[in-house]
């Protein structure tokens, strides 16, 4: 399980979560994305101090900023049992049978075509006026 499926899965779930700079955010789970942006709904901000509150009805949380979320227990029982593989790694590229990423395939960088891979400027043997 992956901790943005649990965090999907807690859609409309009463959560916890505090930020780096110690103040909390208690509200319902609206909808996260892949960066852990947070939107929530009827929240209740409490400062670092514990001693100033804000009722909202809508916050944006941004997810470099948590430092922790608190779900309800039952949250997990929400992911879907086939979720981690449908994330599960991919070897290869999106472009069919062709081989994944890194240096293979095109035959080009050094040693191929004009010049020969020998650099700029060095002079020496093999450059174009030998």
């Amino acid at each position: 399980m992956l901790p943005l499926s649990l965090l999907r899965a807690a859609a409309g779930q009463p959560m916890l979560v505090e930020l780096k700079g110690g103040d909390t955010y208690n509200g319902r789970l609206v909808n996260c994305d892949a960066w852990m942006n947070i939107n929530l709904r009827d929240v209740i901000c409490t400062s670092k101090d514990g001693d100033k509150f804000w009722k909202m009805k809508e916050c944006y949380v941004r997810g470099s900023s948590v430092k922790y979320i608190r779900l309800p227990e039952d949250a997990i029982d929400r992911v879907p049992e086939d979720d981690g593989q449908r994330h599960a790694v991919r070897r290869g590229g999106g472009r069919g049978d062709v081989g994944g990423r890194g240096r293979g395939g095109r035959g080009r960088g050094r040693g191929r075509g004009r010049g020969g891979g020998r650099g700029r400027g060095r002079g020496g043997a093999g450059g174009r006026n030998s």
